[in-house]
């Protein structure tokens, strides 16, 4: 089984309120069919047994579905491989020497809570102040019911596929949350289903998002470059086109 040596350069944060620093660790014969997040648990190992505290870093599912884990490695948010959560990503991408530097998704609305750790609790506003539609309680409805255009589906569940991870706007360079929240606003938008709230849905997630300190768009394209899910920029003028229908209808 290939194996490589590797060099760590990992973000050290006690807590958020704490200054943070860069620490280096040695690793060796690390399996190239490795993710990385096993690598981290590796080197968390090593620490434990040196009665050193581990390096925090959130995960959950690690099959790039829960939008928990994240990271900035070598400066590209989830790491180098396109279309990969970092729990994908396989340390057979590196090579045998390198210096890997890891550090939290950084933006003014993210905390860093400890270590590769972050605050993504605003995102969850602005999906609760917009991300939802109103429907009848009761039993499930006949999935066939309401017929839908396989193109618009396909749209729907295209922006539907973003995971919230929030690389996007640790990649945006002014920190804005606005594919993130287009592509929320968009798997509703296109729907029947959503549009009861649909005058209101993109103010108020706009709205939100400005609340949180998020900024704002200016195309750099950065946020599709590093989205796992490949989330396209167009929904970002989608978004911008249900914004300004909700204004001109008196909302």
């Amino acid at each position: 089984m290939p194996t490589i040596n590797i060099k760590l350069e990992i973000w050290r944060q006690e807590d958020s309120i704490s200054d943070g620093i860069f620490e280096s660790y040695n690793l060796n014969d690390i399996s190239t069919d490795m993710s990385f997040l096993e690598m981290l648990d590796v080197l968390n190992e090593e620490l434990t047994h040196k009665n050193l505290e581990p390096v925090a870093f959130d995960h959950d599912c690690r099959e790039g579905i829960c939008g928990t884990c994240g990271a900035v490695v070598n400066g590209i948010a989830h790491g180098p491989e396109p279309g990969t959560t970092l729990c994908q990503l396989h340390m057979r991408h590196f090579k045998n020497g390198e210096t890997i530097v890891v550090e939290p998704f950084r933006s003014r609305a993210f905390k860093v809570q400890r270590d590769l750790v972050i605050d993504r609790s605003s995102l969850d506003r602005i999906i609760q102040s917009g991300g939802y539609v109103s429907v009848n309680t009761g039993g499930t409805p006949e999935g066939n019911s309401i017929p839908i255009p396989s193109q618009t589906s396909e749209l729907a569940m295209d922006a539907a596929a973003c995971i919230g991870c929030g690389a996007c706007i640790a990649s945006c360079p002014n920190g804005s949350a606005m594919l993130f929240t287009s592509a929320k606003i968009s798997q509703l938008a296109l729907l029947p289903q959503g549009q009861p709230e649909r005058k209101e849905r993109a103010q108020n997630m706009v709205r939100t998002m400005d609340l949180e300190r998020f900024g704002n768009c200016t195309n750099e394209k950065e946020c599709e470059a590093v989205c796992p899910k490949n989330i396209s920029i167009r929904n970002i003028a989608r978004l911008n086109r249900e914004y300004l229908k909700g204004i001109l209808t008196g909302l």
